[in-house]
């Protein structure tokens, strides 16, 4: 018997060995989440925003070449006799290549518009970043929600199986004293009941916990592993600084989304100067050098003539442009519409990101004094427990005052267990909600769990 202990022992401990923690689950989100990739993807375009609008005010070179064939022909009028005395032919054909080359170098002197795009640029980057950096932070919450997520719907699985457990011994125990007369038929109808509803709950409870590991395997693109468990005893730290204010000013301030839309609204201030430039002249400084060359000569004659042209030109091209049907004005109206909506935009962000820090600044304090509670609470059960148990035995107590004391100390470990997971996943939202959570932060959460 000692033997076979030690080996169903070897079988419940070996999978921790092999355990996904929180920082490897966290390694695979980011090769293999779809929408961190796509967020990583839109960064990467977003930053080709500089050079593009740099090229703007850089020179632009062109070149173009031509070919063509060319055939003439020549009729002449008139008698034959006295054309052919003149040495005319009354009908000449020619024919011959013309070709030539054209380099343009035009360099902007002065382009408004293409200066606000090249200003413009520069916060379209900023936007970019601090977009993708969001999503970045976003997918540190994600993943460590949804694996806490699976750790709670298996303690709370856990749980309902050790009250079913329970429930089944002192169904057993009512039918036996029932059996020797000590008890009414009640006490047996009463457990039932109670392990009937144990067994649903230990059904829904399953279900549960297929769904969200299907939730966890969404984001790292593959079936979950056995995941690392919370260790016993770990005390969770009460935000720093302690002032909700202080971290609701952060949000405000270095929240991403906020940035991002703060960016937004100068991306939208640029566009309002570069239509405003379509009003504007424009002054380039033009530089050509090209060649044409034609040849004519009568058909079947070789060597026919050719006339080579090469031409430079250097000078400044000024462009006013003077009326565009009402593109410019209305291309402006636009572009401030767009710009009062960005403004709006950026003071819904403030508000979300203050709301966000308060409402995750409320749940660190309260989280941690509830779990405290609960762990007074689940002292207090167990000992309820014990007390019901031991009255029921001497008579004093009936089977309904276990039961509803065993239903009690298992709703309390499964509350706790909730509590514990939703404090730590409310300290990352108001790091998130603050725009500073990073990847330390997962490690230190990862080192909560059992190795």
């Amino acid at each position: 018997m000692k033997k076979l202990a030690l080996i169903m022992a070897g079988l419940f401990v070996a999978p921790a060995v092999h355990a996904m923690d929180l920082l490897q689950t966290y390694h695979e989100a980011l090769s293999s989440d779809p929408v961190y990739a796509s967020a990583r993807a839109s960064r990467d375009a977003g930053l080709e925003a500089l050079p593009q609008g740099r090229a703007g005010l850089f020179p632009q070179i062109t070149g173009a070449a031509n070919t063509q064939d060319n055939r003439y022909t020549t009729a002449y009028s008139g008698d034959a006799s006295i054309l052919a005395l003149e040495g005319i032919s009354p009908l000449t054909r020619q024919y011959g290549n013309s070709w030539g080359y054209t380099i343009t170098l035009t360099q902007p002197l002065f382009n408004f518009a293409a200066f606000a795009v090249y200003k413009e640029a520069g916060f379209k980057v900023a936007q970019a970043e601090a977009t993708f950096g969001q999503v970045a932070q976003d997918l540190v919450v994600r993943v460590a929600q949804a694996y806490f997520d699976v750790l709670a719907s298996q303690d709370s699985l856990a749980f309902i199986r050790a009250q079913k457990a329970a429930i089944s011994e002192q169904l057993a125990q009512a039918k036996r004293n029932f059996e020797v007369g000590t008890s009414t038929i009640v006490d047996t109808h009463e457990a039932q009941s109670r392990y009937d509803l144990a067994i649903s709950q230990e059904i829904a409870a399953e279900s549960d916990l297929e769904i969200k590991k299907e939730t966890l395997r969404q984001i790292i693109g593959g079936k979950p592993r056995e995941l690392a468990q919370l260790r016993g005893g770990v005390l969770l730290a009460p935000p720093q600084p302690a002032a909700m204010e202080q971290w609701v000013d952060a949000a405000e301030n270095t929240n991403l989304t906020v940035q991002s839309q703060r960016a937004g609204v100068e991306v939208a201030m640029g566009e309002i100067n570069r239509f405003r430039g379509g009003h504007m002249p424009t002054l380039n400084l033009v530089g050509v050098d090209g060649r044409q060359t034609t040849s004519i000569g009568a058909i079947g004659v070789p060597g026919a003539p050719s006339n080579d042209v090469y031409f430079k030109q250097i000078g400044v091209q000024l462009n006013i442009p003077i009326f565009s049907g009402g593109l410019v004005n209305s291309q402006v109206k636009q572009a401030i519409a767009l710009r009062d909506k960005a403004q709006q935009d950026l003071e819904n962000a403030r508000r979300t990101a203050a709301l966000n820090a308060r409402q995750s600044y409320l749940g660190v304090t309260n989280g941690i004094a509830q779990v405290k509670a609960l762990e007074a609470a689940l002292i207090s059960s167990q000992s309820s427990l014990d007390s019901n148990k031991l009255g029921y035995d001497v008579g004093v107590r009936i089977n309904i005052d276990v039961l509803n004391a065993q239903q009690q100390l298992y709703q309390t470990k499964r509350d706790l267990s909730k509590a514990v997971y939703d404090t730590i996943m409310a300290g990352l939202k108001l790091r998130n909600a603050a725009g500073i959570l990073n990847d330390e932060d997962v490690q230190q959460i990862n080192a909560m769990l059992e190795k």
